[in-house]
């Protein structure tokens, strides 16, 4: 019985790795640039995040504290939803 415990218990975990990978996070900081043409937004820490194309709001500037809901997609920050702080 222990011998296929562990075994099971490797496979379950490897086989669950890419949908923890692809879970939606949430990150607060504030907008050091915002390029509407290039549609990414980045940080002060230097995470730059791509927004859904198309996407506009002119309220979101340099110095506003933000909440962004991401995944990680190809490898790059994707933002799902970016919310104003105040």
């Amino acid at each position: 019985m222990r011998a296929l415990l562990i075994p099971t218990t490797v496979a379950t975990l490897l086989a669950a790795a890419p949908f923890a990978l692809a879970a939606t996070q949430d990150t607060t900081g504030v907008v050091r640039n915002f390029d509407q043409k290039a549609e990414t937004l980045t940080l002060n820490d230097g995470v730059i995040y791509h927004l859904a194309p198309g996407y506009e709001n002119p309220a979101l500037k340099s110095g506003e504290r933000v909440r962004i809901s991401w995944q990680m997609k190809d490898g790059m920050h994707s933002a799902q939803k970016v919310t104003i702080l105040k």
